[in-house]
């Protein structure tokens, strides 16, 4: 019997869905003409951790691998993630969400908190045990937006408006 977890994103609040938006728009344009493209929270990514199954559905992902799915599912890791917090969803995205992206090594982790307009950016680096550890790279706020960027993927330019483009 295996233990899957779905958690209620119910009352999730419109701006969630923009930053999502916002973030595959911009990035997807960039990326029309690379073996790479960007999935919003469409697309599922399952794994195995010994005889343990994970399944987990990113607010958004680049994945270089497109051909590695099957229907909907991809079974193999995206190059980057990024989760929007939600107040339902916070604490997983820090914690067990975290920790499965850690583990299958996926090199760049964005947790974007529209309602501060703020980034964080997480990096995967190795342990003295060579064991992956994410560490936070840098803090995105208004006050260094000009800092924000895709560090694996230093060709495409994203603006800090742009993504926290929340009017309508």
């Amino acid at each position: 019997m295996h233990n899957i977890q779905i958690t209620d994103m119910a009352g999730a609040y419109i701006e969630h869905s923009m930053v999502i938006t916002n973030f595959t728009n911009i990035v997807g344009c960039q990326l029309k003409n690379s073996m790479c493209r960007a999935f919003p929270d469409n697309v599922q990514y399952t794994w195995w951790f010994g005889d343990e199954k994970k399944t987990v559905i990113p607010d958004a992902s680049i994945n270089c691998q497109v051909r590695s799915r099957r229907g909907n599912t991809f079974v193999n890791a995206p190059q980057f993630v990024m989760e929007v917090l939600s107040d339902s969803t916070e604490k997983y995205d820090r914690t067990n969400k975290k920790d499965i992206y850690r583990k299958e090594e996926i090199n760049e982790y964005w947790i974007v908190n529209w309602q501060k307009k703020q980034v964080e950016i997480y990096l995967l680096d190795y342990d003295e045990n060579e064991e992956p550890q994410y560490h936070l790279f840098k803090t995105i706020t208004k006050e260094n937006k000009c800092e924000l960027e895709i560090v694996h993927f230093p060709h495409i330019k994203i603006e800090f408006d742009e993504l926290f483009d929340l009017e309508w």
